[in-house]
């Protein structure tokens, strides 16, 4: 892996994790105490928590889903590998279309989208509604983190541009966690359907903030769209067996986290823990370990370089993993700690990882990585529901552990193929 530079801002969502392109240095471009920095900042921030609440807005009700429309677990838990695997999808086509229509323009379209589908989400009259509607708001979504990093790096000064994505990326994690606990509450009076009500108005509220807050884009220039010279930088990342491992850790990262949260829910519900849905819900506030363990990336690599924080970040995991296996709620808890923490480290060496390594094409490279990610969410969620259904938490576990080592191998693989090419450029004398 190349070298990451600890003052590179760690990445807490996989919003935050997409490619910025070279600051602008015009004249106009925004820097604290200067008029629009803060009302871009609460827009951002406003967008973020949007976005994260409606992506994982069914994840803490698939209990209820499923008791309710009596259909399986893992039939349940396609209402969010819809959205994620949708997501996945359309973030890189998305990502170009950003280029030529603008930032501000194709972020706005994306949430107003996202938030029409979010309020006829409760609608949906049985599973197979619900899980399309989703998909679709996943596809909606898909266009903020294409648009997002490259905004604020077209208008934003170098020097404020850390703190301008530090508070995006606060959107991001507090809407992931204040949705999911949102929605248990609400859903523990009301139903789920009132539950994923709430979620879209609130999501209807930050998307109006973030229209009336946002300034419009000054440094901005359209570019043209090329497919063939899109298709040509996407072929090159994908021949980049660096890039591919990469891509492989976070994909595999996003299998455990994925498959664990969804299905921590069905667990607790059940004996011997029989907690209520707003209880449920704020297990989720186990988010904010997160945000600290992705904030300390930098230092970690700084201290055990880029595979010590790897391996620190896949110990960490597993033996969260394990812990979890315990019947006792205070180590599931702590169980759930230790994965979250491990999981955002490790993302944030990952993605950090992938913007350094492209030379070129950068946005391209992020986008094929949030892709992997996704699809990875996609993958854990369905098939850690399909695991609990199947053989219960150990099941679940089992399948967490087993992504885990597929992050030591590839690891391990990257070391070898490192330390053979070093050898083969010394008998060559380069």
């Amino acid at each position: 892996m190349p070298d990451l530079s600890t003052e590179a801002p760690a990445a807490t969502g996989a919003l935050a994790s997409a490619s910025v392109v070279p600051p602008a240095t015009s004249t106009e471009s925004l820097s604290p105490g200067r008029p629009g920095y803060r009302r871009m900042s609460f827009a951002l921030f406003a967008a973020g928590v949007a976005a994260f609440a409606l992506l994982y807005s069914t994840q803490a009700l698939l209990p209820a889903i499923t008791a309710d429309l009596g259909v399986t677990a893992g039939a349940a838990s396609w209402t969010v590998s819809a959205a994620t695997g949708a997501l996945a999808l359309f973030v890189l086509p998305l990502s170009a279309l950003s280029e030529r229509f603008g930032r501000r323009t194709l972020m706005t379209l994306s949430l107003t989208v996202a938030v029409v589908v979010g309020l006829l989400v409760p609608l949906a009259p049985n599973l197979e509604w619900l899980i399309a509607l989703r998909a679709v708001q996943g596809a909606a979504l898909a266009g903020l983190p294409a648009s997002a990093m490259a905004y604020l790096a077209e208008e934003v000064r170098p020097k404020a541009l850390v703190g301008a994505i530090g508070l995006f990326v606060a959107g991001n994690s507090i809407g992931g966690m204040s949705g999911r606990v949102l929605a248990g509450w609400v859903s523990q009076l009301w139903g789920w359907r009132a539950g994923l009500a709430a979620i879209g108005l609130l999501a209807l509220v930050c998307a109006v903030a973030f229209r009336v807050l946002l300034p419009k884009a000054r440094n901005f220039r359209p570019g043209t769209l090329n497919p063939r010279a899109l298709a040509k930088t996407v072929g090159g990342h994908l021949a980049d067996p660096l890039l591919r491992r990469l891509y492989a850790i976070g994909a595999l990262f996003m299998t455990v986290f994925g498959a664990v949260y969804t299905a921590i829910g069905f667990r607790l519900a059940e004996a011997p823990f029989n907690l209520p849905q707003g209880v449920i819900g704020s297990i989720f506030l186990v988010y904010l370990v997160g945000t600290v363990s992705s904030a300390a990336a930098g230092k970690l690599v700084a201290r055990l370089g880029r595979r010590g924080a790897l391996y620190l970040a896949v110990g960490t995991t597993a033996a969260g993993l394990l812990l979890s296996l315990s019947d006792s709620l205070g180590a599931v808890l702590l169980g759930l700690v230790l994965i979250t923490a491990g999981f955002f480290a490790g993302h944030a060496v990952a993605s950090s990882a992938v913007s350094r390594t492209a030379k070129t094409g950068r946005a391209q490279a992020s986008a094929l990585y949030q892709s992997a990610y996704y699809v990875g969410s996609s993958a854990g969620g369905t098939l850690g529901a399909v695991a609990f259904h199947a053989g219960g938490w150990g099941a679940t576990a089992t399948l967490g552990l087993l992504a885990v080592l597929g992050v030591v191998s590839v690891t391990l693989y990257g070391t070898h193929a490192a330390r053979t090419e070093r050898r083969a450029l010394a008998a060559t004398g380069h």
